[in-house]
């Protein structure tokens, strides 16, 4: 794919571009970094709330929070995180794995008098945070978080919260790279964003079906466009999009050989973040149940399983995952627009 533009350097276009970012956390939201802060030690960069909670998307109460834990050294990051948190993986084999695929995706418990706080960490170096919202990333799975309305919730400098913002300023004007081949002839914000949710969820295995990207776009409407809208008034200057009336369009056209390179980018993705799966299995605490509990909450579809796919999924559980797999709502609801 083409590279895309430099971020901008002027002040009010960058402040515009990372609108929300600064948006005060909730209480549980703010206590559930500062334990991530401790458990990750003096290592710790940065943490950042995305997903459902932050978007104000259908989360319920007692879900996990999602956060992005930026740190400068994985071995560490992990040392600390064994000596306080004490999870059943060694800190040598979180480690190791952090170089394979990045980032590690890992369950951590934060236990309060009468109140049990969950949050799902995606692990990430400096370092890699900066590579994987950059048009050098090898896969979308930070990007096509990133892009969306996050909270920056906890940075420990002044120069960690610039490489933070920085990473998520690259992420933001990176969309229009990555987008280029999927967008329609004429656009606005809106429908802009809908094309990015709809390209980031089908460069993945989701349980959700479309109506998702609907819930999305509502909830993240207020903070979102703007942010948007900013970026395509930017792009015109830059003569990457022209604008006609309320709408833009690309000032040049997408050719078929880009298209088949992102197509074929977007399936190395898509087989990177199905491989990272199995990172899963070895670092995310009570994962088999996180996965059914996300598909009932998601999809409305309930898997039971039997003692002996407990016992041994790696084993007995592949008949339903691959039956899930093949009829999951994001598969129907691909079928149904075709």
């Amino acid at each position: 794919m083409p590279r895309p533009p430099q971020p901008p350097d002027e002040p009010a276009v960058r402040a515009a571009l990372l609108r929300g970012v600064d948006t005060p956390p909730s209480g549980d939201t703010a206590r559930l970094a500062t334990f991530l802060t401790r458990a990750f030690g003096p290592t710790t960069a940065a943490v950042i709330h995305y997903g459902s909670h932050a978007q104000s998307s259908d989360a319920r109460p007692d879900s996990a929070h999602d956060f992005f834990v930026v740190v400068d050294r994985y071995a560490e990051a992990y040392r600390s995180l064994s000596s306080t948190v004490r999870p059943s993986y060694s800190a040598r084999t979180a480690t190791s794995l952090a170089r394979v695929l990045p980032p590690n995706v890992i369950s951590l418990t934060s236990g309060e008098p009468g109140r049990t706080l969950r949050a799902k960490c995606a692990v990430l170096s400096v370092r890699d945070l900066r590579r994987l919202c950059s048009h050098r990333a090898p896969d979308h799975f930070t990007r096509g978080r990133l892009f969306q309305h996050v909270q920056l919730v906890w940075t420990r400098d002044a120069r960690s919260r610039q490489e933070a913002l920085d990473a998520l300023l690259d992420a933001r004007v990176g969309t229009i790279d990555w987008s280029r081949p999927y967008l329609p002839s004429i656009f606005n914000a809106e429908s802009y964003c809908r094309r990015l949710l709809e390209t980031s969820f089908a460069a993945e295995i989701r349980p959700e079906g479309g109506e998702r990207i609907a819930a999305l776009i509502a909830a993240q409407r207020d903070v979102v466009l703007p942010v948007y809208d900013s970026l395509l008034q930017w792009l015109v200057g830059s003569r990457i999009v022209a604008q006609e009336g309320n709408v833009y369009r690309l000032t040049t056209p997408v050719n078929p050989l880009q298209r088949v390179g992102s197509r074929l980018w977007f399936l190395k993705s898509k087989g990177r973040a199905t491989a990272r799966w199995l990172k899963y299995v070895a670092l995310y605490e009570g994962w088999l149940e996180y996965i059914v509990q996300k598909i009932a909450r998601r999809s409305g579809r309930t898997i039971v399983l039997t003692e002996r796919e407990r016992r041994w999924p790696l084993i007995f559980l592949w008949p339903k995952v691959i039956e899930y797999v093949r009829t999951r709502p994001q598969v129907r609801s691909v079928r149904k627009e075709e």
